[in-house]
């Protein structure tokens, strides 16, 4: 079995041209969301289905922590699809739909940040959940690939990876955490360590 070794090398070229046409006032602007919600005292909220929910997880994980750390006040940062108890009961007894709105019904308030994240944008749970905050006075932020879909007509912010390919999307959308984890990492009073045994790891 032979693999097309040409395949890896139109992967590269799709995902660096996808990210030169990022538009970096929104990955900027993003950023300023996140300071302001830090500085506020706000909650944000992330989610997604599949891939996008793995980049969801991730990113709390890293605002839970690495954007956090050694900081007296801290990120209030939760991935929705982390509670999985929780997200199977709901589909069970309601529908797959409901899986973040209802959630956001027990946490949300105004001024908090709310993270959609749908490679098609289309994703009828990412919508709806979107559509809730929107109308709790939340900011929305829409994380999309593709067409853009619905989540690009109704979200405050839109990161729209423009692209037909959802490996490339999903890249994108990590790389958007990625800059705003650096951006915010370098406005607040970090001291620079993440903790002794990552600076033994890493030195």
């Amino acid at each position: 079995m032979n693999i097309n070794k040409a395949t890896s090398a139109t992967y590269l070229e799709l995902l660096q041209s996808t990210l030169a046409s990022l538009d970096l006032n929104k990955v900027n602007a993003l950023s300023t969301y996140f300071l302001r919600a830090w500085e506020q005292e706000k909650q944000i909220f992330t989610f997604g289905n599949g891939g996008s929910g793995a980049t969801a997880s991730h990113a709390a994980g890293d605002f839970l922590k690495g954007a956090s750390y050694g900081l007296d006040k801290r990120f209030k940062m939760l991935c929705l699809n982390d509670n999985i108890p929780s997200m199977m009961a709901i589909a069970n007894d309601s529908s797959w739909d409901d899986i973040f709105v209802e959630p956001l019904k027990n946490y949300l308030q105004s001024g908090d940040v709310v993270i959609g994240i749908s490679g098609s944008g289309n994703s009828k749970n990412v919508v709806q959940a979107l559509s809730y905050a929107k109308e709790k006075g939340a900011i929305t932020v829409a994380m999309c690939g593709f067409k853009g879909g619905k989540i690009a007509e109704l979200a405050d912010l839109v990161i729209h990876a423009q692209v037909m390919d959802m490996e490339v999307t999903e890249d994108v959308h990590m790389a958007v955490f990625n800059m705003v984890k650096k951006q915010v990492m370098e406005v607040l009073p970090h001291s620079g360590s993440m903790g002794a045994t990552y600076d033994a790891r890493i030195s």
